[in-house]
């Protein structure tokens, strides 16, 4: 922190002190986790080793909602691999009745990419009971629970990704390997078509979930950095060239090209990124995640424990959005689409 704080800064200290404990990951305004001083003496190193530490203890608690198999895959790699989920017949079923879908969407652009999400709540599962299915089977509740380290319901999305739907446009930042933050999280791609390796397929490096002493070296460096003028709106997310990957001793990023009715679950505190497509793709999938308090020794986090408020959440999260934006509180992420399908052509941008 700076010698002398002016007395606003002085009274904004309590709130920014309250901050540590929360899933906050920014370093931008706020003096304590923007500190260049507190980070060298491991302040974001010690929230991390916390945050993991409890999340192992809920998973501990959570073992039993996954096969043993499960668990050792997750506890190597940092995510699960299940192909050939669904049952040839109820996959079938899932991918007409999703494909005849016509709801209103939202879509956003990052670089030259475009990502449709469709919410999926009580109402759309009314229209699509196979997805209902998928999303209250065992396997499903137990994989996304167990990884996510809460025993609660995730935000769950059809998602569309259309790959270079601009080419004028800068190159998608999703492409390079990052975490999501300093906390484990959880993310789950049900993949709904098949995806070829040069169709921009989802990566992951195995093992990076895990708290290694060159990872915790590799973050603290980066918290440093992020502390400097400029740096600081993206503490937390830390990006990786992967030629940096041998010296951390991580493997090249595993490729996910895989046929449809796959289902992958990962740790997204872990490096991932999507591959680079040198093509227009689009890749459609069931997309889920969760990210909670990670300082909450408990397993369940509030009313989106309880399925049915759960499947609420990204209905309330559009809403707040909806409000905030026009109040400058909230940066616009997400535009609104008429009625459409999640396999409909890209958009138009302008």
């Amino acid at each position: 922190m700076t010698a002398a704080l002016s007395p606003a800064r002085w009274l904004l200290l309590p709130w920014h002190a309250a901050q540590i404990l929360t899933g906050r990951k920014s370093f931008a305004g706020n003096q304590i986790l923007g500190s260049e001083t507190l980070n060298r003496r491991g302040l974001h190193v010690w929230r991390t080793r916390l945050a993991h530490a409890l999340a192992d203890r809920r998973r501990a608690r959570l073992a039993h909602l996954v096969s043993e198999g499960d668990r050792e895959d997750f506890r190597r790699d940092g995510f699960v691999c299940r192909p050939d989920f669904l049952p040839p017949d109820r996959f079938q079923a899932l991918t007409e009745q999703l494909a005849a879908l016509a709801v209103p969407a939202r879509e956003m652009r990052e670089g030259d990419a475009v990502t449709r999400r469709i919410a999926v709540t009580p109402a759309l599962l009314r229209q699509a009971p196979a997805l209902r299915d998928l999303l209250e089977s065992p396997t499903w509740r137990g994989l996304t629970r167990y990884v996510g380290s809460f025993d609660t319901e995730p935000m769950v999305y059809i998602q569309t990704i259309f790959a270079k739907a601009d080419p004028g446009s800068a190159e998608d930042p999703q492409t390079s390997l990052h975490i999501d933050t300093f906390h484990p999280t959880m993310k789950a791609w049900f993949f709904l078509h098949d995806v070829a390796d040069d169709e921009g397929p989802l990566t992951y490096v195995a093992g990076s979930h895990r708290l290694t002493p060159r990872r915790l070296a590799w973050q603290k460096r980066r918290s440093v950095e992020a502390t400097r003028a400029g740096a600081g709106s993206k503490g937390g997310a830390f990006r990786l060239d992967a030629r940096e990957l041998p010296r951390l001793r991580w493997p090249a990023a595993r490729r996910f090209a895989v046929r449809g009715n796959t289902l992958v679950v990962g740790d997204t505190g872990g490096l991932h990124a999507r591959a680079y497509s040198p093509k227009a793709t689009v890749r459609v999938e069931i997309y889920a995640y969760s990210r909670p308090a990670p300082f909450n020794p408990l397993t369940r986090s509030g009313p989106y424990s309880i399925p049915a408020i759960g499947r609420r959440q990204v209905g309330v999260y559009y809403a707040l959005h909806d409000l905030l934006v026009p109040l400058r509180l909230m940066r616009r992420t997400w535009r609104r689409t008429p009625p459409v399908s999640p396999t409909a052509p890209r958009p138009e941008w302008d």
